[in-house]
């Protein structure tokens, strides 16, 4: 029989790698899977308790909150405000960085997280997830500021989700390859069932609401006909599969193999950013398709590159099977000179893992 290999267990393993290691940043990653855990025990009881449905009120983006929102939120900051392993965080439901109180102790790690994405699927009983990035903290002075928050996805020293769905998943990765862990309810112990994940080099699906097709660029349109075999008979058609949960369709084409993208459009021509958020949503899963051997785009070049200017940027976003996401790069070069003369990221010129003193600055419009 094989052995069960508990998450806490493998963080530990992970940690011995690494003889100068004090332990914190273990102790960070087994209080995200504790608040995991939270999470999903509220999630499987919402029928029953006082959780399901909307609590009335609106976050940060103008969009209506579930009460499962407000109480992950709730919990990813009380699960990790004490514990002197962070100095700073953020979450996609509050408008300014989380503050460490005054009383408890400041580490050197930053925390982002989206509590609760996918949270309107709540009610229809659809998968949803958390997902979460760790950065090192960055400026002077035991309490951590916006800055520490704003590090391309290049920086992360980690990252995660969770998917709240027929069983509870977490997968996470510290730059050493992605790793997998179901919860086992009758234990309460996340257990080690998909080790070193990688991406299928045969993808099956594409993901995108379709229903936002006509507001497309021409370029992300073309790149659809092309994903259907339509623009080239001999590319084998790839099947549409679209959740509505950001953290379900990634982990669905992570073991399967696709692409998923949601696009900057034109309704707005002064907001060609799409709908994503860059710092909760888009660096922290980049981070983990290029450790599981694939890759994440806005269209333009690697997510990971992208500074982020503000705690909330929207970025457009491709992510998934390498090929697919550059095929998708070079159809939105070629047919969408306008959008891209719009949309201009502020991005870190990077070689290899060393981020040189090179930064391409373009103010936004």
């Amino acid at each position: 029989m094989a052995p069960l290999i508990t998450i806490e267990r493998h963080i530990i393993d992970q940690q011995r790698k690494y003889p100068n290691a004090t332990g914190a940043f273990s102790r960070l990653l087994y209080d995200i899977a504790l608040s995991a855990k939270i999470i999903a025990r509220e999630s499987m009881r919402a029928g029953l308790v006082d959780i399901l449905g909307s609590a009335d009120t609106e976050n940060v983006h103008g969009e209506k909150q579930q009460k499962l929102d407000i109480f992950a939120d709730a919990t990813m900051f009380h699960m990790n405000d004490h514990t002197g392993q962070l100095c700073v965080m953020a979450s996609e439901e509050q408008d300014n960085i989380i503050t460490i109180p005054d009383q408890f102790p400041c580490g050197k790690y930053v925390l982002v997280y989206d509590p609760l994405d996918g949270s309107s699927n709540i009610d229809v009983n659809i998968g949803m997830g958390t997902i979460f990035g760790i950065h090192r903290k960055i400026t002077e002075g035991e309490r951590g500021a916006l800055e520490d928050c704003l590090q391309p996805g290049h920086d992360l020293v980690a990252a995660g989700y969770v998917i709240y769905g027929t069983s509870t998943m977490l997968v996470y990765s510290t730059g050493q390859g992605v790793h997998g862990f179901t919860l086992d309810p009758s234990l309460g112990e996340f257990l080690l069932s998909h080790e070193n994940m990688r991406i299928p080099e045969k993808p099956l699906y594409y993901s995108a609401n379709q229903g936002n097709q006509k507001y497309w660029t021409p370029g992300v349109r073309r790149y659809v006909d092309w994903l259907q075999g339509l623009d080239a008979p001999d590319h084998e058609p790839l099947q549409a599969r679209y959740a509505g949960s950001l953290v379900s369709d990634f982990h669905r084409n992570l073991l399967r193999g696709g692409v998923y993208f949601y696009p900057g459009d034109l309704r707005n021509p002064n907001k060609p950013n799409g709908k994503l958020r860059l710092v909760y949503e888009a660096a922290p899963l980049a981070f983990l398709a290029e450790q599981a051997g694939g890759y994440a785009s806005d269209g333009i070049g690697n997510i990971l590159d992208i500074k982020p200017t503000s705690l909330h940027q929207r970025v457009p976003y491709f992510i998934g099977n390498r090929n697919l996401v550059e095929q998708a790069e070079r159809f939105i070069q070629e047919y969408d000179p306008e959008w891209l003369a719009r949309y201009k990221p502020m991005r870190v010129t990077v070689t290899g893992k060393r981020q040189t003193a090179t930064m391409r600055v373009q103010a936004e419009s």
